[in-house]
């Protein structure tokens, strides 16, 4: 693992509706992140509009990534290599990604890293977290995924538990959309339920009978649904904060209990946090008090560095580039890239 001379990694992100670029040093120091997001472009609409997501990567992604370059003070003849996302995510947004950083890396004969979007956000806590060394267990939350990972090593992974049906983050999204909170649905939420008692109401907690570490939240978003028909047709009316309260209370039950579960098990006493439902208050409140009770130690990223973003790319192609991984102008976006595939 030992490299004498810093690698510049220029990494580019644009999975889904953040165009993103970054300049990182030796896979933890960061030199520039910048995100442009299309957030309130989707609002709108209730949600990503691909088309739309993948226009606004080609309008902006030439000035994102001049400006993460500026910013770190360096030039293209100063990278090391570039890396890019190109899987999983939405297709004509990885596209765009991985056309950008083949065209750079080419032009200035430079290695190509393709890098796995989950990879990025697990490797988000190398950044903050200097002391962080695998082996631990991770658990990454997101709008597209729901998965309990081993990190047996850099670029080594083992996914032991993952979600039946819809992701976390997508469950959110969807209570919220139903009870009129709108998107994104996730900070919503947890905003409204700090007013409101997480015992108020008593929602699902499915298990899944031969996969202990898997998970499903399909069940407990129908619930909720029923509970806000009920209560219509009974003319009673919802009290909100009560409601998503309970939503997020069962949701993060299922979550905490499982990770501590899967750390237990396999003799973990590290565990991480990843993705943009990493940056629920109440999620991470939970596990601090279940990692304390059982003397795990717990980490996770800041909150810019939860959503998508370039710098968390950057850091786990540092550990990819120095492991000898190299992409050839063949590299192709992969929608649904599984963690540990290599393309």
């Amino acid at each position: 693992m030992e490299n004498n001379e810093d690698v510049l990694i220029l990494a580019i992100e644009s999975s889904c509706d953040e165009t993103a670029a970054a300049v990182v040093k030796n896979g933890r120091s960061v030199l520039s992140n910048v995100i442009n997001s299309q957030i309130d472009i989707h609002t709108e609409y209730g949600g990503v509009v691909p088309e739309i997501a993948s226009r606004k990567h080609i309008e902006n992604i030439n000035p994102v990534i001049q400006m993460a370059l500026d910013k770190a003070n360096v030039t293209l003849d100063d990278i090391t290599a570039v890396a890019v996302t190109y899987g999983p995510g939405l297709v004509g947004a990885l596209l765009v990604g991985v056309a950008e950083a083949k065209a750079i890396a080419w032009a200035k004969k430079k290695p190509l890293v393709g890098v796995h979007h989950i990879e990025g956000h697990i490797s988000a806590n190398y950044i903050e977290h200097k002391d962080l060394k695998p082996p631990f267990a991770a658990l990454v939350v997101s709008g597209g995924h729901t998965h309990l990972v081993h990190v047996k090593d850099y670029g080594c992974y083992e996914i032991i538990g993952r979600t039946r049906d819809d992701a976390a983050g997508e469950a959110f999204d969807k209570v919220a959309r139903a009870v009129g909170l709108g998107y994104p649905g996730g900070p919503k939420i947890d905003k409204l339920a700090k007013e409101g008692n997480p015992n108020a109401i008593e929602f699902p907690r499915a298990k899944v009978d031969d996969a202990p570490f898997d998970f499903s939240f399909s069940g407990i978003k129908s619930a909720v649904l029923n509970y806000l028909n009920s209560c219509e047709m009974k003319g009673v009316e919802v009290n909100r904060a009560d409601l998503v309260a309970s939503f997020q209370n069962a949701v993060v039950e299922a979550l905490v209990s499982r990770a501590i579960k899967l750390a237990e098990d396999m003799k973990l006493d590290k565990l991480a946090l990843a993705g943009g439902v990493a940056a629920n208050s109440a999620l991470r409140n939970a596990m601090e008090e279940a990692c304390t009770k059982k003397g795990i130690a717990l980490y996770y990223p800041s909150m810019g560095l939860c959503t998508d973003n370039a710098a968390m790319i950057g850091a786990a192609a540092y550990y990819e580039y120095i492991n000898g991984t190299r992409h050839g102008w063949d590299l192709n976006a992969v929608p649904n890239l599984k963690l540990g595939e290599r393309v």
